[in-house]
């Protein structure tokens, strides 16, 4: 992409999108209205969006405090695709709290700062990769494309200003290739880029979560980059305009403790909050679940130190797509609203210093009969008509699985097993799998498992219907 376009591009979807779903003002005289802006397909923000709205957590909340003698509450919440719209109508002090990635939450930041009414603050997080496993790009399944550095010189879709574009500038940079000049980035919304994907019109499409996940789940793409390769977090968060928050502080309290109701159920019942967030969304259950399931996304509200660390590394890039104000990470994130509303669901401190998914795949292995402990490579087979997907302790188990349920002539709605290399849960059968031994092992992407078997010769690729053929029972 020409560099000198990129700012114009961005600058003209924030202006767009500013036209679009303006809030009511049809409210009852001393109600106050409370503007929720949130993606239904960002599968990582749905304990601040479509999960939230789903499950009335927040309305419930500020009904409470109607009820002890408050004021009066109407919610209005707004759908979008992106970030970008969200943060133009909050310049426009159109909507008082939003969720977004973590590149669209530098932007807001920086966009909305110029206005004591629109400025905001980062209060709380909603998912989190550490590797950054939540953007990906993709390619059409008959693309000759086996690493990013095929794509060079070809055209590549991706929503400007979002946190997938943010990860192809990276992960362009570190494969040798000009982000500015090596591509040519078409700026498009994530189903434009889909179609623009399937008819061939771009060689890729780099996106956030759940496209890459759909695409694929679809049939119509490919993995071709896992972004856990930069092996750098990246983060889904809340937003709140500072000045509605100073004149309502209850209600950011109301959302924040709503958010940690969600996030406590999603936690607790992932595969019924996954059917929740299929509904809401549109999305396939087998994709939600992808994302939503245990050794997905991290669902944990924590505003944590490496994700800030993260978020100051990343604001170069605002550099790179236009002229944006600069921005102070440390004052834009603002924890304390999120302490306060902790207080009644345990020790923040506690929360904070965790590091580890706190939604995992537990249970007794029902085929290989041993207790699923290791989260690296426990995995799921999801069998039509379960009432649940079923654990399996390792990759080779969970082939015994499907092998087992398929001679049974059950049939598996999805297996999900983590990358061998980099931790990525992911679809068994869209996954390249390697043999090494009497062990079968998974991986994203062709790349990943080629780098595999040139540190183990011994090793062969298999596909996923022949691994299943052969597994031992």
């Amino acid at each position: 992409m020409k560099a000198r376009l990129v700012p114009l591009l961005l600058a003209a979807a924030l202006a767009a999108a500013g036209c679009s779903l303006a809030p009511s003002d049809d409210a009852p005289a001393g109600t106050v209205q409370v503007v929720v802006g949130y993606q239904s397909k960002t599968i990582n923000t749905v304990t601040a969006g479509t999960l939230l709205r789903a499950k009335g957590f927040l309305e419930q909340r500020l009904a409470a405090i109607t009820a002890a003698g408050g004021a009066r509450y109407q919610v209005e919440w707004q759908d979008y695709d992106t970030g970008a719209p969200i943060t133009a109508q909050m310049v426009a002090e159109k909507i008082d709290i939003g969720s977004m990635g973590d590149y669209p939450l530098l932007i807001n930041g920086s966009r909305t700062q110029a206005n004591e009414r629109s400025a905001t603050a980062l209060v709380s997080v909603t998912g989190y990769n550490p590797k950054g496993a939540l953007n990906m790009v993709v390619v059409p399944t008959d693309s000759p494309a086996t690493r990013l550095a095929d794509l060079a010189g070809q055209k590549v879709s991706a929503s400007v200003g979002s946190a997938g574009h943010g990860t192809l500038v990276q992960a362009l940079s570190r494969a040798g290739i000009d982000p500015a000049t090596g591509v040519e980035v078409v700026n498009q919304q994530p189903q434009v880029g889909a179609s623009a994907l399937e008819s061939h019109q771009v060689s890729g499409l780099s996106q956030f979560v759940a496209w890459p996940g759909l695409l694929v789940f679809q049939n119509k793409a490919k993995l071709l980059y896992d972004g856990a390769e930069l092996n750098v977090p990246t983060f889904h968060g809340v937003v709140a305009r500072r000045a509605y928050s100073a004149e309502h502080p209850e209600v950011l309290q109301a959302f924040l403790a709503a958010q940690l109701d969600a996030t406590r159920f999603l936690n607790e019942q992932p595969f019924e909050a996954a059917r929740l967030v299929a509904e809401g969304s549109g999305l396939p259950q087998e994709v939600v679940y992808l994302y939503n399931g245990p050794g997905g996304t991290s669902f944990d509200p924590t505003v944590k130190p490496s994700l800030i660390e993260a978020l100051k590394g990343d604001v170069p890039y605002l550099k790179s797509i236009g002229d944006f104000a600069d921005l102070d990470i440390d004052r834009f994130v603002d924890p304390a609203p999120l302490r306060e509303a902790f207080a009644a669901f345990g020790d923040y401190d506690t929360a904070l210093a965790a590091t580890g998914n706190p939604n995992r795949v537990r249970g007794t292995d029902p085929v290989c009969g041993s207790e699923v402990t290791d989260p690296a490579t426990a995995g799921e087979v999801w069998v039509d008509g379960a009432p649940a997907p079923q654990p399996a302790a390792d990759p080779t188990c969970l082939l015994r699985a499907v092998r087992a349920a398929q001679a049974n002539g059950a049939v598996i709605r999805a297996a999900y097993v983590p990358d061998a290399e980099l931790g990525t849960r992911w679809f068994a059968d869209k996954s390249v799998w390697v043999r090494d031994g009497d062990r079968y092992l998974p991986f994203t992407t062709a790349a990943a498992a080629e780098r595999y078997r040139q540190a183990h010769p011994g090793a062969a690729p298999v596909s996923y219907e022949q691994a299943v053929r052969e597994v031992r029972p």
